[in-house]
């Protein structure tokens, strides 16, 4: 696997448009260091018929310089299902790639770095669910596409922090097991009537957040606006002025054009967001997610050489996963 490549006058031409996106947050040393595998994965990806998906966490020079489809979960797992290419890249984490599979059976779905997990995916086990479904009979499993394949085989349907509510109300149960993030679930309790039940999981990047941290931030900047992730504790979410999916946070500061904000979620969402915001000063509080970080230019670009490592889905699990995925992506069509 390559670790360096040649930063040429041809690659530079080749990306001056990509670097006049990101200047903002990469700095130039850095950038001549990206740049030329950022060329030639672009280079390789036509000759492959490949589809880079990103997601939001993706640090800039994948979110901006390879991706073809970028977003939170849902949209991931939406535009998955619609793409027309022979070879789909997963930016992102082992359920996302999996995710892809299952709505693309018959195409290539290559995971950059297979260790790339998730700790809610972690959290919870096929088996927990089946022992879920014995104590309440009566209550529906939405389960977050964080989450394994084989989990999701034993669910009725899907969700993600962006459509969870919509998804829960979808059902008409009077409550409803809403797992694996307990946080995510808590948030959902609040927007719904319905009894949410809820599991132990949480997201390793998201509950080392705290309500003092805000506290100081907002002390230090008087005109400070604070948005957080519902994977966030409630007392976070309490003290932020807005809550929602990564998607509704790029959509908030898109439309509102805050001062200045402070983003309660992994920490290149707010390169991404500022390379396009250029009126908005984004405060970090950089917490990363190792297992997102996993993933870089050079192994994108050697999977894209070798179309490995790929991802495969016991067909027999599949089946019953894809459904729940599909009653998901159905949701939103209603």
């Amino acid at each position: 696997m390559a670790t360096a490549l040649p930063f040429t006058p041809a690659v530079a031409a080749a990306t001056a448009g990509i670097w006049s996106k990101v200047e903002r947050v990469l700095p130039e040393d850095e950038w001549r260091q990206h740049a030329p595998f950022i060329e030639r994965i672009n280079r390789l990806k036509k000759q492959r018929n490949a589809v880079i998906l990103a997601h939001n966490y993706m640090s800039p020079e994948i979110f901006h310089g390879v991706a073809d489809i970028v977003g939170d979960s849902l949209a991931l797992a939406k535009r998955a299902a619609e793409t027309d290419a022979d070879v789909i890249v997963m930016a992102g984490v082992h359920f996302m790639a999996e995710t892809a599979k299952l709505l693309n059976p018959d195409k290539i779905v290559l995971m950059p770095d297979m260790d790339a997990g998730c700790s809610l995916a972690e959290s919870i086990r096929p088996e927990d669910i089946r022992l879920l479904r014995e104590a309440y009979p009566d209550a529906p499993v939405v389960t977050y596409v964080n989450t394994s394949a084989a989990v999701k085989a034993e669910s009725d349907i899907c969700c993600t922090s962006g459509n969870a509510v919509e998804v829960v109300e979808s059902l008409g149960a009077e409550r409803v097991l809403c797992l694996p993030d307990e946080y995510l679930a808590a948030w959902v309790a609040t927007q719904t009537k319905v009894k949410i039940l809820t599991w132990k999981g949480h997201c390793e990047v998201h509950e080392r957040f705290t309500p003092d941290e805000i506290r100081r931030f907002r002390r230090a900047y008087d005109d400070l606006v604070v948005i957080a992730h519902p994977e966030c504790p409630p007392e976070v979410i309490a003290a932020a002025d807005f809550a929602g999916s990564t998607a509704k946070m790029i959509d908030y500061v898109r439309d509102e054009k805050p001062a200045r904000v402070l983003m309660i979620t992994e920490c290149s969402m707010s390169d991404n967001i500022a390379a396009a915001s250029p009126t908005t000063d984004f405060v970090r509080p950089c917490i990363m997610c190792p297992h997102m970080k996993k993933i870089s230019l050079p192994k994108i670009l050697h999977a894209l050489e070798t179309l490995e490592p790929r991802v495969e889905v016991d067909p027999a699990v599949a089946a019953r996963a894809r459904l729940a995925v599909e009653r998901m992506i159905a949701v939103g069509r209603r």
